[in-house]
């Protein structure tokens, strides 16, 4: 088979993947919302969700997407956006990054496809981050590759805000280390 046509057909089944993957995130957060009264509680259940997600996921994206080792925050959060997004959501959000010291940066998402099917969140579940499974994921991926960070939603087009914004602060990076045998 000529490699257009494998392309092509990688994206097709990518394509309905995803579409099955946003259809029952949706039953998933309904679900976990009948579980649990309290919404903090449904937020924290699809963080530890998304992270063990992530922490999963990191094997099968260096596999396919064949990346380099990032030397920098700004390449790694380049990266989450342009390749990972794009690879898993067919999104690919835009970066900024908001400190000084370079380890804070922001996904801005035009678009979200976990809420394609969800116009707005119901006024009694007001602090439900419906995405949050997002920021579990993006922590634990980045978690295997021994950089700890903070990931959290900053702003969200289902609670009114103008953009849905992910915030990602690296923490530290985790020391290799490469023990010198006695001689």
């Amino acid at each position: 088979m000529p490699q257009e046509q494998r392309e092509g057909t990688v994206e097709a089944r990518n394509g309905k993947s995803r579409e099955l993957f946003v259809l029952t995130y949706g039953a998933l957060v309904a679900q976990l919302c009948k579980d649990y009264e309290n919404d903090e509680d449904v937020n924290s259940c699809l963080d530890r969700m998304g992270y063990g997600i992530g922490v999963r996921l990191i094997d099968d994206f260096l596999a396919r997407s064949a990346v380099k080792k990032c030397r920098s925050y700004s390449e790694t959060a380049d990266m989450i956006a342009q390749v990972a997004f794009k690879m898993y959501l067919g999104i690919t959000p835009s970066v900024s990054c908001s400190s000084a010291t370079g380890n804070v940066f922001s996904l801005i998402l035009d678009k979200n496809p976990l809420v394609d099917f969800v116009e707005e969140l119901p006024a009694e579940r007001a602090s439900l981050c419906y995405c949050n499974l997002l920021c579990g994921v993006i922590r634990g991926a980045l978690e295997m590759v021994h950089l700890a960070a903070e990931v959290t939603f900053l702003q969200d087009r289902l609670k009114g805000d103008a953009v849905t914004e992910i915030g990602i602060t690296f923490l530290r990076k985790a020391e290799d280390r490469k023990h010198k045998r006695n001689k």
